[in-house]
């Protein structure tokens, strides 16, 4: 079936529920409204009120009451509106969510999805632009998700609700309707913590995820017409990262282009130089350089295109990076 990522979510949600009658959906109007962009449209008409949960504007309250659940044995998805509003959650998801199985020592787990839209791209004002992933990669025992594509967001989450381990799904606010592609209608798994190569190159790497993988693509397809041949890594799990496959694409092309949104400063972008300066320092031809967010608040949606990275930008990256 050929589906936008919003539709491809949904029939994950929905194919689950069917399945496993643990899964329940709570959150912020996700019940009659379907969501702040419709993703849980129908599905309360579906499978009741009992298993699709419209909660208080309380975020905290929302992923406690969900650790709660899950420890007791549901597979409760929460949804938060935007990645901006996940902020008085952080304590839950840091002090429970992630660290429950570990103080247990086993003897409960949090089978618990976070799901949340982030990132610009919709003009939508600071804590609706929001990307903050670095802050969620760093806490030990909480796995972070992405997907870029409609295909890889169906499975990715359906994956990620089957596990007995909790992830922070964020959903490309800008590619939920992007675009389309073929997605089976029955349920399948792409696997967490395997990074996917979205285009083949010998020259340079660019690695990129969510909504800067489009960018990084075309930005690809523009560098070809001067003669360079860009291999672009989409990442899809962030924590985890797929270390192998990242190693071993540098010391195949022996350069290196970060594209985030996020800001500059502490994004992952420095992580992935300080793995590579780490593991293929002696392949690289030139420094590790990074396209990315600037170091602001998500700006006014007039100044939005100024602050969100482009293909150009990435492409001037490319030219810097063969220079050396």
């Amino acid at each position: 079936m050929n589906v936008t990522m919003a539709q491809a979510i949904n029939q994950a949600l929905a194919g689950e529920m069917e399945r496993d009658g643990r899964v329940v959906i709570l959150g912020e109007d996700v019940g009659v409204d379907g969501g702040v962009f419709r993703i849980t449209d129908g599905l309360v008409d579906r499978f009741g009120r009992e298993r699709v949960i419209d909660t208080p504007l309380a975020e905290s309250a929302g992923v406690g009451v969900a650790v709660g659940m899950a420890a007791f044995g549901l597979k409760p998805v929460v949804e938060i509106q935007f990645m901006g509003f996940i902020y008085p959650a952080f304590n839950q998801i840091v002090s429970h969510v992630a660290r429950l199985r570990n103080r247990t020592r086993g003897r409960f787990t949090v089978p618990l999805v976070i799901r949340t839209p982030y990132g610009a791209g919709v003009r939508a004002l600071e804590h609706h632009s929001e990307s903050t992933e670095a802050l969620f990669c760093h806490i030990p025992g909480l796995t972070v998700v992405v997907p870029s594509t409609p295909y890889d967001a169906k499975g990715l989450l359906i994956a990620a609700i089957r596990g007995e381990d909790p992830v922070l799904f964020l959903e490309p606010t800008r590619l939920y309707r992007a675009e389309k592609q073929d997605v089976p209608d029955e349920a399948y798994e792409v696997p967490i913590g395997k990074a996917r190569v979205a285009r083949e190159g010998n020259d340079l790497t660019i690695i990129a995820w969510g909504a800067m993988v489009p960018v990084a693509e075309r930005a690809a397809v523009l560098a070809a017409e001067s003669g360079w041949n860009a291999e672009v890594i989409d990442l899809r799990t962030l924590s985890p990262m797929d270390r192998e496959t990242v190693v071993g694409s540098v010391k195949k092309t022996g350069r290196v282009l970060v594209v985030h949104e996020a800001p500059k400063t502490c994004g992952l972008g420095a992580e992935m130089a300080a793995l590579i300066g780490e593991k293929a320092l002696l392949s690289l031809e030139a420094p590790v350089l990074r396209i990315t967010g600037w170091d602001i608040t998500p700006p006014l949606p007039r100044s939005e295109d100024v602050y969100y990275p482009n293909p150009e930008r990435v492409l001037r990256g490319i030219r810097r990076l063969m220079e050396f």
